[in-house]
Protein backbone atom coordinates (compact mmCIF):
# COMPACT_ATOMS: atom_id res chain seq x y z
CA UNK A 1 0.00 0.00 0.00
CA UNK A 2 1.41 3.39 -0.60
CA UNK A 3 3.37 5.31 1.76
CA UNK A 4 3.76 9.14 1.75
CA UNK A 5 6.75 10.73 3.76
CA UNK A 6 6.26 14.28 4.61
CA UNK A 7 9.27 15.76 5.33
CA UNK A 8 11.74 12.79 3.68
CA UNK A 9 14.38 16.10 2.65
CA UNK A 10 15.41 15.88 6.79
CA UNK A 11 17.64 13.54 7.75
CA UNK A 12 14.71 11.38 9.91
CA UNK A 13 12.53 11.71 6.81
CA UNK A 14 15.46 10.49 5.03
CA UNK A 15 16.49 7.11 6.47
CA UNK A 16 12.40 6.51 7.00
CA UNK A 17 12.42 6.25 3.18
CA UNK A 18 15.89 4.42 2.82
CA UNK A 19 14.08 1.87 5.20
CA UNK A 20 10.29 1.83 3.96
CA UNK A 21 11.67 1.39 -0.08
CA UNK A 22 12.41 -2.18 0.00
CA UNK A 23 9.16 -3.26 1.05
CA UNK A 24 6.54 -0.71 0.13
CA UNK A 25 4.68 -0.86 -2.76
CA UNK A 26 4.88 2.69 -3.62
CA UNK A 27 6.58 5.44 -1.41
CA UNK A 28 6.16 8.86 -2.13
CA UNK A 29 8.41 11.72 -0.46
CA UNK A 30 6.91 15.22 -0.02
CA UNK A 31 9.85 17.82 0.01
CA UNK A 32 10.55 21.11 -0.68
CA UNK A 33 14.69 20.58 -1.59
CA UNK A 34 15.05 20.51 -5.93
CA UNK A 35 18.53 18.35 -5.24
CA UNK A 36 16.92 15.75 -2.97
CA UNK A 37 13.71 15.43 -5.13
CA UNK A 38 15.92 14.55 -7.68
CA UNK A 39 18.09 12.25 -6.09
CA UNK A 40 14.77 10.80 -4.49
CA UNK A 41 13.42 10.21 -8.06
CA UNK A 42 16.46 8.85 -9.19
CA UNK A 43 15.50 5.92 -6.19
CA UNK A 44 12.29 5.39 -7.83
CA UNK A 45 10.45 7.57 -5.51
CA UNK A 46 7.03 9.08 -6.40
CA UNK A 47 8.02 13.03 -5.08
CA UNK A 48 6.48 15.87 -5.08
CA UNK A 49 8.03 19.28 -4.76
CA UNK A 50 6.58 22.57 -3.02
CA UNK A 51 6.04 24.00 -0.20
CA UNK A 52 5.46 21.95 3.30
CA UNK A 53 2.98 24.52 4.56
CA UNK A 54 0.41 24.16 1.45
CA UNK A 55 -2.19 21.88 2.58
CA UNK A 56 -3.74 21.33 -0.80
CA UNK A 57 -0.33 20.55 -2.38
CA UNK A 58 0.13 18.10 0.55
CA UNK A 59 -3.30 16.36 0.35
CA UNK A 60 -2.89 15.68 -3.91
CA UNK A 61 0.52 14.16 -3.06
CA UNK A 62 -0.99 12.38 0.09
CA UNK A 63 -4.27 10.87 -2.08
CA UNK A 64 -4.75 7.38 -2.24
CA UNK A 65 -1.90 6.64 0.07
CA UNK A 66 -2.71 4.04 3.47
CA UNK A 67 -0.07 5.47 5.25
CA UNK A 68 1.41 9.37 6.21
CA UNK A 69 4.54 9.62 8.15
CA UNK A 70 4.55 12.79 9.29
CA UNK A 71 8.05 14.47 9.88
CA UNK A 72 7.69 17.36 12.38
CA UNK A 73 11.42 18.65 12.00
CA UNK A 74 10.16 19.96 7.97
CA UNK A 75 7.23 21.96 10.04
CA UNK A 76 9.72 23.51 12.33
CA UNK A 77 13.07 24.13 10.95
CA UNK A 78 14.48 27.11 8.82
CA UNK A 79 12.66 26.26 4.87
CA UNK A 80 10.29 28.53 3.96
CA UNK A 81 6.44 28.70 4.74
CA UNK A 82 4.36 30.71 2.86
CA UNK A 83 1.09 29.02 3.64
CA UNK A 84 0.89 28.95 7.19
CA UNK A 85 2.32 31.82 10.49
CA UNK A 86 3.88 29.08 12.38
CA UNK A 87 4.64 25.21 13.23
CA UNK A 88 1.28 24.30 14.63
CA UNK A 89 -0.28 26.08 11.82
CA UNK A 90 1.76 23.93 9.39
CA UNK A 91 0.62 20.65 11.62
CA UNK A 92 -2.69 21.21 11.32
CA UNK A 93 -2.97 21.65 7.48
CA UNK A 94 -0.65 18.10 7.11
CA UNK A 95 -3.72 16.94 9.38
CA UNK A 96 -6.77 18.51 7.29
CA UNK A 97 -4.52 17.25 4.40
CA UNK A 98 -4.16 13.56 5.15
CA UNK A 99 -7.99 13.30 6.25
CA UNK A 100 -8.92 14.79 3.71
CA UNK A 101 -6.86 12.59 1.28
CA UNK A 102 -8.58 9.27 2.82
CA UNK A 103 -5.25 8.43 4.60
CA UNK A 104 -5.98 5.46 6.85
CA UNK A 105 -2.70 5.67 9.32
CA UNK A 106 -0.64 8.31 10.59
CA UNK A 107 2.81 8.00 11.96
CA UNK A 108 3.88 11.45 13.92
CA UNK A 109 7.58 11.36 13.70
CA UNK A 110 8.88 14.56 16.49
CA UNK A 111 12.09 15.13 18.37
CA UNK A 112 12.47 14.61 21.71
CA UNK A 113 11.92 18.29 22.63
CA UNK A 114 9.11 18.95 20.89
CA UNK A 115 6.18 20.68 22.38
CA UNK A 116 3.69 20.83 19.70
CA UNK A 117 0.23 19.21 20.11
CA UNK A 118 -0.26 16.48 17.26
CA UNK A 119 -3.73 15.98 16.24
CA UNK A 120 -5.66 12.88 15.58
CA UNK A 121 -6.38 13.23 11.88
CA UNK A 122 -7.28 9.72 11.09
CA UNK A 123 -8.18 6.61 13.30
CA UNK A 124 -4.58 5.06 13.17
CA UNK A 125 -2.49 7.48 14.76
CA UNK A 126 1.17 6.32 16.11
CA UNK A 127 3.86 8.84 17.43
CA UNK A 128 7.93 8.21 17.02
CA UNK A 129 10.07 10.34 19.14
CA UNK A 130 13.60 10.81 17.68
CA UNK A 131 16.30 10.76 19.82
CA UNK A 132 19.86 10.72 19.48
CA UNK A 133 19.73 7.89 16.95
CA UNK A 134 18.06 8.67 13.62
CA UNK A 135 18.08 5.44 12.37
CA UNK A 136 16.23 4.34 15.83
CA UNK A 137 13.15 5.98 15.38
CA UNK A 138 13.45 5.07 11.60
CA UNK A 139 13.42 1.49 12.32
CA UNK A 140 10.61 2.26 14.46
CA UNK A 141 8.67 3.71 11.62
CA UNK A 142 9.57 0.74 9.47
CA UNK A 143 8.46 -1.45 12.21
CA UNK A 144 4.48 0.33 12.43
CA UNK A 145 4.52 -0.09 8.89
CA UNK A 146 4.90 -3.55 8.69
CA UNK A 147 8.92 -3.78 6.90
CA UNK A 148 9.73 -7.70 8.76
CA UNK A 149 13.58 -7.36 7.17
CA UNK A 150 15.19 -4.89 8.32
CA UNK A 151 19.19 -4.72 7.57
CA UNK A 152 21.48 -4.96 10.28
Amino acid sequence: MPVIVIGADTPVGDAIVDLVLPSAAEVRAFVSDGQRARDLRDSSVKVALGDVSDPSHVEAAALNCFCAVLVVEAATDGRERAFAADPQAVIEGWAGAIRNAGVQRAIWVAGEGSRLPLPRPVPEVATVTVGRYIEGAAREVAELEGVHQLPD
